[in-house]
């Protein structure tokens, strides 16, 4: 059934269903802004929102379409030349009865290229099951590109497609089956990157791709018939879970005389976003990006950007070749959790910059009472209080849930940072997405007997789509904890695992859990970061537990005190700032294969010398209890890295080894002291254990062969002795 759509738009919508033919409907709205219809097609690209339940057993299905063209005026990202792009929202019901979405448009013509290709098709379907890795309806992948992309016919070599799933599948990328390649043109499918494998020709190219996305891990996708479907990572024939498809086109310009980057071809400058940066956008506040780009022997005079309706563009440059633009977005509520896609390049007269893509996810954040701002982030939520709002309020006596977390303020402002995992902030699943709340609490001192000033209590959100790759910003192993207290402002500590002694290279998210086996070095940084120059970072304690609870009683101490408790830890200080160190792999008994590391840490005001991180190492823990400098140091905050997990290392088989190969003997640490109860035992404790278990072993069984030896032939020589003598007495008598 066609949906009804503004011309000259028409959408195909099937659903496609196991057993049903209900039929689908469909709304669309278009701004008012829209260009005038296109001359020629350029591409298009589409991408969807997270698809919403409804009660009356159907499914919200909403997206947008970009579509370039060239335009007769320039109203939406129109640039030099007439180039244009529009985008257009529609929403679909479909029944709940079917298991995939379908939706397919197709026209003539295709902008005269050097192919000679003239229709075109737009083609997406998407599997409606709910996934069982995220307990919510499955996504599509997310890319677009900008209305026009430029290159010079001997500085081609590749361009780095967008491609972002919200599910945190792999995407691969690969030309439609109905759409061959340019000559001389090459994907690879799984970089999506388009390159060239020879002299490309000079003129207009065309390409329809799909985009199309698989698991990384097993899972079972859930109807709302009843119906399953188990899907495995490792089935390379399976179909995928959305393909939907990409269009554009690409002028191959005449040669020019330099491809050096930031000669005449713009080269992007530090201060704009890397390709495929994920960023965050709140309902109601302005959301901004600046990109900046320099091109020392030529002009740029604009930015190609791609982006959602109603964005504004600042454009300035200055003599020196360096251009910048500022892009500006107030995103709308009915954007809540939409993945949006925007690209950019910098454009001179002669050609331009490498495409840069992000993708900007639209969050929610809410406050109960008072005049308040709240901004979130992949991994860290910011409150804003106005002062004018809030009469009354004093705040040296306001915290967050966890009261070690207090704020701080400025002129007009209450401030408080902090990071999803501290300060007491709580995860709340809601079916389709996730909450993380907190709020800010006045607090009475125990010797007030009275006070003037109110008592309130300020709750505050953010609110994120509940996918696997929003949710996994909030893994251990993307560790950033963020604080904020009255005297230190806003500081924020990193914990991460390094693959080598030089502190330089991290291990990847991808890893976790860290597999290690027992007697390998691991190598750990903290990092503290504050909004004060002279700070020192302290560690006064390290200890490990079999999981993510540091108040767990089974735990066995690293560092404690300021002290190193173990003897294979090696610390490497490089500045006052960051603590990495190395310890041999352990782990403990009773069969747990996991360990977590927790440590304790504080930042001081350098050079203070009665600070806790002057005092060092306290053999003696008494002096500690003092009361703490305030002003001079935070108090402690636990940072948490895991989990560890140990490979178990194969058992070789008695009859295949060899007399003359003996295991290599190590030189085993010796255990401190000052551990008690602790039941946790490095890895080469257990190899010493078992030596001397064997070298016990035998020697009893040598003593014991020794003794019965001694037991049984005493007897004998006894018997033998004895008959010898009756023989002798026989012999005289006769």
């Amino acid at each position: 059934m066609e949906a009804s759509t503004d011309p000259p738009m028409r959408l195909l919508l099937l659903a496609l269903i196991a057993s049903s033919s209900s039929s689908t409907s469909s709304s669309s709205s278009s701004s008012s802004t829209s260009p005038a219809p296109t001359q020629n097609f350029y591409g298009d690209s589409v991408s969807f929102m997270p698809l919403q339940s409804r009660r009356d057993n159907t499914y919200q299905v909403t997206f947008h379409r970009r579509q370039n063209g060239l335009c007769t005026q320039q109203t939406h990202w129109g640039e030099k030349g007439g180039w244009c792009q529009s985008e257009r929202r529609t929403t679909a019901t479909v029944s709940t009865n079917h298991t995939s979405f379908s939706m397919r448009e197709s026209g003539c013509c295709w902008t005269s290229n050097v192919d000679g290709r003239t229709n075109w098709t737009s083609h997406v379907e998407l599997d409606l099951g709910s996934r069982s890795d995220s307990q919510a309806l499955n996504g599509c992948p997310v890319s677009t590109t900008v209305s026009s992309l430029r290159v010079p016919q001997n500085c081609f070599s590749r361009i780095q497609l967008l491609a972002h799933d919200p599910d945190g599948d792999h995407v691969r990328c690969r030309f439609a089956s109905n759409a061959s390649a340019p000559a001389n043109f090459t994907m690879d499918e799984t970089r999506c990157e388009l390159r060239a494998s020879g002299p490309v020709a000079v003129g207009d190219h065309v390409f329809e791709l799909f985009l199309e996305d698989f698991p990384h891990k097993n899972l079972t996708l859930r109807y709302a018939g009843g119906a399953s479907l188990w899907r495995e990572a490792s089935d390379v024939n399976a179909a995928p879970l959305c393909k939907v498809m990409l269009q554009f086109s690409m002028k191959i310009l005449p040669p020019i005389a330099s491809c050096e980057a930031g000669h005449r071809l713009p080269v992007f400058l530090s201060q704009t976003p890397a390709h495929a940066d994920v960023l965050f956008a709140t309902i109601g506040h302005m959301f901004q990006l600046s990109a900046r780009a320099r091109a020392h022997h030529t002009s740029i005079y604009d930015f190609q950007v791609s982006g959602p309706q109603n964005m504004n563009k600042v454009f300035k440059d200055d003599p020196n070749g360096e251009a910048e633009v500022t892009l500006s977005w107030t995103p709308e509520l009915r954007d809540l959790y939409r993945c949006v896609p925007v690209c950019f390049t910098a454009e001179t007269n002669e050609t331009q910059s490498d495409m840069r893509c992000v993708v900007v996810i639209v969050t929610k954040a809410a406050v109960t009472q008072g005049n308040a701002s709240v901004t979130c982030s992949p991994n860290k939520m910011m409150v804003a209080l106005e002062k004018a709002s809030m009469l009354g309020i004093d705040v040296n006596y306001l915290k967050l849930r966890d009261s070690s977390c207090s704020l701080t303020a400025n002129a007009t402002h209450i401030l408080a940072v902090m990071s999803f995992s501290t300060c007491g902030t709580k995860l709340e699943d809601k079916g389709d997405f996730l909450i993380f709340n907190n709020e800010i609490n006045s607090y009475v001192l125990p010797t007030e007997v009275i006070i003037r000033r109110k008592k309130v209590t300020i709750a505050f959100n953010c609110q994120f789509p509940k996918t696997i790759s929003i949710s996994s910003y909030f893994n251990l192993q993307n560790s950033e904890y963020i604080f904020t207290e009255s005297s230190f402002g806003s500081f924020s500590y990193t914990f991460e695992i390094f693959t080598n002694s030089n502190f330089t290279s991290k291990v990847a998210a991808s890893a976790f859990p860290v597999q290690v086996q027992l007697l390998e070095m691991i190598y750990m940084g903290i990092q503290a970061e504050s909004d004060l120059p002279n700070v020192s970072l302290f560690v006064e304690s390290c200890k490990a537990t079999p999981d993510d609870n540091p108040d767990n009683t089974l735990s066995y101490d690293l560092m404690k005190n300021g002290c190193q408790m173990d003897d294979t830890i090696i610390i490497h200080k490089s500045n006052e700032t960051s603590f990495n160190f190395e310890v041999q792999a352990f782990q403990f008994t009773e069969n747990y294969d996991q360990v977590y590391i927790t440590c304790s840490v504080m930042l001081c005001e350098a050079g203070s010398p009665f600070s806790r991180c002057a005092q060092g190492c306290l053999n003696d823990p008494s002096p500690r209890r003092r009361k703490r400098l305030a002003g001079r140091e935070t108090v402690g905050h636990f940072v948490t890295q895991g989990p560890f997990q140990f490979v178990r290392q194969a058992v070789p088989n008695r009859a295949q080894t060899k007399k003359s190969d003996p295991p290599a003997a190590g030189n085993p640490p010796p255990l401190h002291p000052d551990i008690k109860s602790s039941k946790a035992v490095l890895g080469i404790k257990e190899a010493l254990n078992t030596n001397i278990s064997t070298v016990v072993f035998a020697s009893t069984f040598c003593v014991s062969v020794v003794l019965m030896a001694v037991l049984i032939g005493y007897p004998m020589g006894k018997r033998k002795a004895e008959d010898r003598k009756s023989l002798l007495v026989s012999q005289w008598e006769n």
